[in-house]
């Protein structure tokens, strides 16, 4: 079968129309993915647990994660920060209010980035008086979930919980079916 080629290029210039939200999205998704997980597979009784005196409680962990969506990507969006509001979700609420406040964060996150493309996501805007680029926050949002979800990850293997991400590494593969 022989694809035309002007067919071929316009397939080839579609793909690359957005290639950093194509980079961006899926690692984006992991991150969400491993942050709501990591926060679901936590105990409720070990939300208090700290590794050590001086570090946070790992529903601190949360709340820090939760305002760190919130304002990244409210940047995103070329809206200002909200007011940080620990007591909302902070030290001593419960796992599912803390939870429920995570997924909340995160549906945020995906609204101010459904939309978003190569374009406007290097497009500089003004946020309260000050010009920045979609494409900062969003870098920031990406490397500090990473950051929230690796120190997640020593509290949840301090209380034998196996990390979100190695678990779906551990699950078994499908096979795929035969040609």
């Amino acid at each position: 079968m022989k694809i035309p080629v002007l067919a071929l290029c316009l397939a080839l210039s579609a793909a690359a129309q957005n290639p950093l939200m194509q980079a961006f999205t899926p690692r984006y998704n992991t991150m969400k993915q491993n942050l709501v997980e990591a926060a679901d597979a936590m105990p409720a009784e070990h939300y208090t647990f700290k590794l050590s005196p001086a570090q946070r409680a790992f529903s601190e962990w949360i709340d820090h994660t939760i305002m760190l969506m919130h304002g990244s990507c409210a940047t995103i969006a070329g809206v200002p920060t909200p007011p940080m509001d620990h007591s909302k979700h902070g030290p001593g609420k419960p796992k599912s209010e803390l939870l429920a406040a995570l997924r909340e964060a995160a549906d945020s996150c995906d609204k101010s980035l459904n939309g978003m493309s190569d374009q406007k996501a290097l497009a500089t805007v003004d946020v309260g008086g000050k010009p920045t680029v979609p494409v900062n926050a969003m870098l920031g949002l990406l490397t500090n979930m990473a950051s929230h979800y690796g120190n997640m990850v020593g509290y949840l293997r301090a209380k034998n919980v196996t990390p979100p991400s190695t678990a779906r590494g551990q699950a078994p593969r499908t096979p795929a079916p035969a040609k």
